[in-house]
């Protein structure tokens, strides 16, 4: 009886902790608000259009100013370097003009990533 209950406790932990990691686009769609203020899907702003983030290196659409920072960095947006960029922008990429702090939480990071997965596909 206690296999059985330990059992069925590790299966709920780990299917709680790959539904955090999922992300939910519903609520990365709420929290891409915040991002807006500099950033949109389509257009530039202050900050790089999105569309086509997944795949693309930093710093490489020709048409936008990049810092040196940026430009520099190697990077590859993927679902992993875009979580460690969110959680801490300036630490991720010295010199970046990004002024955003990140998203402390993982799940919110992984809420804002499963919207970009789905808003930033190119059409």
């Amino acid at each position: 009886m206690l296999r059985r209950l330990l059992i069925a406790l590790c299966a709920l932990a780990l299917s709680a902790a790959a539904a955090q990691a999922a992300g939910d686009p519903v609520h990365g769609a709420e929290l891409y608000q915040i991002c807006q203020a500099c950033h949109s899907i389509e257009h530039d702003l202050v900050g790089p259009r999105h569309i086509g983030l997944f795949g693309r290196k930093a710093g490489s659409l020709p048409d936008f100013p990049y810092s040196d920072g940026m430009r520099r960095s190697g990077i590859t947006w993927s679902e992993t370097t875009l979580n460690e960029f969110l959680s801490g922008p300036q630490a991720y990429v010295k010199g970046t003009r990004m002024t955003f702090t990140g998203f402390p939480d993982a799940q919110d990071r992984a809420d804002v990533i499963a919207f970009l997965k789905e808003a930033t596909k190119p059409k």
